[in-house]
């Protein structure tokens, strides 16, 4: 067989490091990844299947590659990740033009499919090729997760918390910077119990310190901090540490005390404004971000008024809206009727949006006048750029645009001219 393989990879940053660890040992093998499909002698396509929605695309991908294979244009297809792993017998019997289904950490058995060797378990975890620009990078600290969320079926694919040793990531942040990575993004299912199922154990903060010390980074950025788990020791080290930057993903889901409870968030909006309260206090220049989900089962008109008054009050940086999608096998499917209709969960979605951009519009205009650090993504010929202050992350937050053609991967300094509902506009400053 041909060694072109074209690689498909969905859903979020942690799937997108599997694809990565994948990716570099396939091409340790001489193994060629083909940008082009009909070129391809071996599709694999790694799932998500967290939503309807990211369900309904790692089927549509999966038969769209059945069709080629089908055509003979492809000889072999493979298929991995969340979704694989949780309806592994359904799909088997269901679509059998698929030569094999991987879970989500099967990278060393995905490998000796392909390639007829023996792999140990860690090997491809050496060389891991990056998808990301070269200038940043993701550091999955932990895979799986201890958390009962109501409405989450992600242990049940990813498993329980198995954390990433302070060495290992270490070792890897190191890695990183030697391949010319500025910008470490933390990210696990739950950054903020990382540690807790080692031996010894260790925390975040821990982590996060011994990070701070490597060379060559710039950057450190905190993802998918849960709000019940972030500790004093943690929220200090926002003004301790000089490469962690003032920014936290901490998913709050709700801002209703009831919500927050049959959702099984541990903490409520009190509790929650308290730990938003102490971060501000330790650092005035924090940027939080955070997930809401709304039309959860049950959720009353005054449930949705208390979340819109709990987003005015904490004015989050950045927010991003999901609407409930019953997911099987959680508490949340077993214990109540997904009974909010399609139209209610949209009109929810759509005010929480009018809020956050009236928020995000006065919070830019606040910058204006200000000079800001910012790294650039994009770089267009036409001669303007795309950068990023510590405010955004990549992919998910806004961007700021520069009338320059400046250097990908670069810092640079501007002083901000133009505010919009999202992105604002920068100046350069020699």
């Amino acid at each position: 067989m041909n060694n072109n393989i074209y690689f498909v990879s969905l859903g979020c940053a942690k799937n997108l490091v599997d694809s990565e660890i994948l990716i570099g040992g396939l091409k340790s093998q001489d193994y060629k990844i083909v940008k082009d499909l009909k070129l391809s002698d071996t599709i694999i396509i790694n799932t998500c299947g967290f939503l309807d929605v990211a369900r309904e695309e790692s089927i549509d991908t999966i038969l769209e590659c059945t069709d080629l294979k089908k055509k003979g244009i492809v000889k072999q297809l493979i298929v991995m990740g969340c979704f694989s792993s949780r309806y592994k017998d359904d799909l088997v019997s269901e679509i059998p033009e698929v030569d094999a289904f991987f879970g989500t950490s099967d990278h060393s058995e995905i490998l000796s499919f392909i390639t007829g060797k023996e792999f140990k378990k860690d090997d491809p975890d050496y060389f891991r090729s990056l998808l990301t620009p070269k200038h940043y990078a993701y550091l999955k600290i932990a895979e799986g997760c201890d958390n009962i969320c109501s409405f989450c079926s992600i242990p049940m694919m990813r498993g329980l918390q198995r954390s990433n040793t302070l060495e290992y990531n270490l070792l890897e942040a190191n890695n990183l910077a030697k391949r010319g990575v500025k910008e470490l993004l933390l990210i696990a299912q739950d950054s903020t119990t990382y540690g807790r199922d080692l031996s010894p154990r260790s925390s975040i903060h821990e982590l996060v310190n011994v990070l701070d010390k490597v060379e060559d980074i710039e950057w450190i950025r905190l993802h998918y901090a849960h709000p019940a788990h972030l500790s004093r020791k943690m929220i200090k080290q926002f003004s301790n540490l000089s490469k962690l930057i003032p920014y936290i993903d901490m998913p709050t889901q709700h801002g209703s005390d009831n919500m927050l409870k049959n959702m099984k968030r541990g903490l409520n909006s009190a509790g929650i404004k308290n730990r938003i309260d102490l971060l501000r206090k330790v650092n005035n220049d924090i940027a939080v971000r955070t997930s809401i989900i709304v039309g959860f089962p049950n959720e009353t008109d005054k449930d949705f008024k208390n979340l819109v008054d709990f987003i005015e009050e904490i004015q989050f940086d950045r927010l991003g809206v999901f609407k409930y999608s019953e997911e099987e096998g959680t508490s949340a499917a077993i214990d109540y009727k997904d009974n909010i209709p399609k139209e209610i969960k949209e009109e929810r979605y759509s005010e929480i949006m009018k809020v956050q951009q009236k928020i995000n519009l006065s919070k830019n205009k606040s910058r204006l006048g200000k000079i800001e650090k910012v790294i650039v993504d994009v770089s267009n010929e036409e001669g303007w750029s795309l950068a990023r202050s510590y405010r955004d992350a990549p992919e998910i937050d806004n961007y700021v645009k520069i009338n320059h053609k400046l250097d990908i991967g670069k810092f640079y300094n501007v002083k901000i001219t133009d505010a919009y509902e999202y992105d604002v506009l920068g100046e350069l400053i020699n």
